[in-house]
């Protein structure tokens, strides 16, 4: 550690700052105007650098790559600007989530289109004409390029302020911040308003994407560790805030050059790598910002929405037909690896559907009669799965009774965690819950001795006699069965009916005595529960265990499936569940671009579904129950 490399940190710091805000502002001026939780934001910034990768090798000259650059962030304005029209316009009435769920669609798409176009292997783009050289700052070598990103952060910032500050533009558009409804009452094209600051948003991605090519390859991994980093800037500023964005990007970026300062530190007799921090570093400040002030670092509370969306109807006790059906279901489930004895991959696969289909049942525990959106439910899982292995591999339990203390080591993680998160609502509860995901995710990944780093932990086999598969199927099968038996029993218990008196209307149920944040507190700790016996039961069924099971995409997987099968209905998440896992499944075995189909299919579903695909089903039922009880009321 010296004074000159402590500066050349900072420096670098700034540099950084630049292009995180370049994304981050766009992405927070989509949603302060349209409400949308834009997932593809990171697949913009991505096509922005590969854009520029082709547009630098057709504009030859220095000339040519100095016009590459805009030009690839206006070519992605338009395609922000196509996709807003096409898709976007036509669920911006949708939920909240439901958008969420169109939008990681796109980023599968995007992803495979970018794979057909550009092939898989990396590109790196050619050093900046003019700025390929360093210049020296205390003895050291810096980037001439990174001072220019240094430059170009606060001009787009400045320029972004103008039009918003000193345009009719941008007053509508930080009217519509505030208020889109009334906006539109005053006779606003609210359509073309929310086009231009899409394509705005996409555009200013596009450029911090193109502006990255001398610096780092085009990969196909950066959309979504772009998307990432930009949510925690845009929460932490503050959703809506341009100078807030950029304040948070500035924050977080110079803590992260910080901690590569600082190495390796003795503290206190033991070693502490700051470096190995800078992984998680984002989501330690997003999480202790969100405790401290929920809205942001600049961001004001939000005028509530008055499109109310879709009344929720109470739940009803299922009628003989369903349970009838839940039988028959349930023998159909139990004589499955009978029924397909020749073919022993089915019971692999049924097993995934059966913790697939018990995670997202806990996931919708808490999002729907609860109405807490988590973006972080696969810390419970792998808190679970870890949990699981490790009572195996380090105190030497007997697998049945890891299966039963690893769910309360999950429980214990929801005790934890929940307490912050009920204190939180909407978008900023989700992104704390994917902050607490991200700080677990980094202790299982760094935490070599202990829980095996990013190789993870392997051996993990369940006892003698669950060695054949069919066995541990059954098993799975009666545990999972077990779980959402539960949790469909604790919803119509007297808690369940407060926790969505609770969800429905907390001054109401205030009112009537209903501590709702405890209700809630509690309503974690039974979700986490259950989704850490997913997790054991996974850990056993694999045999091994990784940080992936409780990495972001696990629990990106858990939202869509739960959204996919319809979060008003008690089915729904089963049967998104089995839907997306059978489909991923399949459609990843028999095509290279598996993830534009999944994509296009969900985008199908959204459009055809947006009560989910139980949705519809639960519809006729009830039709029908309707139609019989005013049948004998007649008679």
């Amino acid at each position: 550690m010296s004074f000159s490399g402590f500066i050349v940190q900072l420096i670098n710091g700034l540099a950084s700052a630049s292009s995180l805000f370049l994304v981050a502002a766009g992405l927070s001026l989509i949603f302060g105007v349209t409400r949308i939780v834009n997932f593809a934001h990171g697949s913009f910034f991505m096509v922005g650098i590969y854009v520029a990768y082709s547009l630098v090798e057709r504009l030859s000259g220095a000339l040519g790559f100095w016009v590459a650059l805009p030009l690839a962030a206006l070519i992605v304005g338009v395609l922000g600007a196509l996709i807003e029209v096409v898709l976007l316009r036509r669920i911006y009435k949708a939920p909240e989530l439901f958008q969420l769920l169109a939008t990681f669609a796109l980023v599968l798409v995007i992803k495979d289109a970018v794979l057909w176009l550009w092939g898989p292997d990396e590109l790196l783009g050619p050093r900046a004409p003019g700025l390929s050289g360093s210049v020296s700052l205390l003895g050291r070598q810096f980037p001439s390029y990174d001072l220019f990103l240094i430059v170009v952060g606060p001009l787009v910032l400045g320029a972004v302020w103008l039009l918003l500050t000193r345009t009719r533009f941008g007053t509508l558009v930080r009217a519509a911040t505030q208020d889109r409804e009334m906006v539109s009452a005053l006779g606003v094209n609210q359509a073309w308003l929310f086009t231009a600051v899409f394509a705005l948003g996409a555009m200013l991605a596009g450029l911090g994407g193109a502006l990255q090519l001398p610096r780092e390859p085009a990969t196909l991994e950066m959309d979504l560790h772009t998307i990432g980093a930009a949510f925690v800037v845009v929460v932490v500023g503050g959703m809506g805030s341009i100078p807030g964005a950029y304040a948070a990007a500035l924050l977080i970026s110079e803590i992260k050059a910080i901690c590569i300062w600082l190495g390796v530190v003795d503290v206190f007799g033991l070693s502490v790598s700051f470096s190995k921090l800078t992984l998680v570093v984002d989501f330690l400040v997003m999480a202790v910002v969100l405790v401290w002030r929920p809205w942001g670092l600049f961001g004001r509370p939000q005028a509530p929405s008055r499109y109310v969306g879709m009344q929720e109807e109470p739940l009803r006790r299922p009628g003989k037909a369903y349970l009838v059906a839940a039988a028959v279901l349930g023998l159909l489930l139990a004589a499955a690896p009978v029924l397909t004895a020749q073919s022993p991959y089915t019971t692999v696969l049924l097993i995934d559907l059966l913790i697939a289909a018990l995670f997202a049942a806990s996931l919708h525990f808490i999002m729907g009669p609860a109405g807490m959106h988590s973006f972080g439910h696969a810390a419970y899982f792998g808190l679970g799965a870890y949990g699981a292995a490790l009572l195996v591999r380090s105190l030497g339990l007997p697998m049945e009774l890891a299966l039963v203390v690893a769910p309360l080591v999950a429980a214990a993680g929801a005790f934890v965690y929940g307490w912050f998160a009920v204190r939180l609502s909407g978008v900023y509860l989700a992104m704390l819950t994917l902050a607490f995901a991200q700080i677990t995710w980094a202790i299982t990944y760094q935490w070599d001795s202990f829980t095996g780093g990013s190789n993870g932990l392997t051996g993990v086999w369940p006892a003698a006699w669950l060695a054949d598969k069919r066995m541990y199927y059954w098993l799975t099968l009666a545990l999972v069965g077990a779980g959402v038996w539960w949790l469909r029993r604790v919803l119509f218990s007297p808690f369940g009916y407060a926790l969505r008196a609770g969800r429905d209307s907390v001054l109401r149920a205030d009112a009537i005595g209903i501590d709702v944040k405890r209700m809630q507190w509690a309503a974690f700790v039974v979700a986490g529960t259950a989704a850490g016996l997913a997790g054991a039961l996974y850990a056993f069924s694999k045999g091994s265990i990784s940080p992936e099971s409780l990495s972001v995409g696990k629990s990106v997987d858990g939202l869509v499936m739960v959204l996919l099968g319809g979060i008003q209905t008690l089915a729904g998440p089963v049967v998104g569940a089995v839907t997306f896992t059978w489909l991923h499944d399949t459609v990843a075995r028999n095509t290279d671009y598996w993830r534009a189909m999944l994509g296009a299919i969900i985008l199908i579903l959204v459009l055809l579904f947006p009560q989910g695909i139980a949705g519809p089903i639960k519809q006729i039922f009830d039709n029908m129950r309707d139609a019989k009880n005013t049948k004998e009321g007649t008679a």
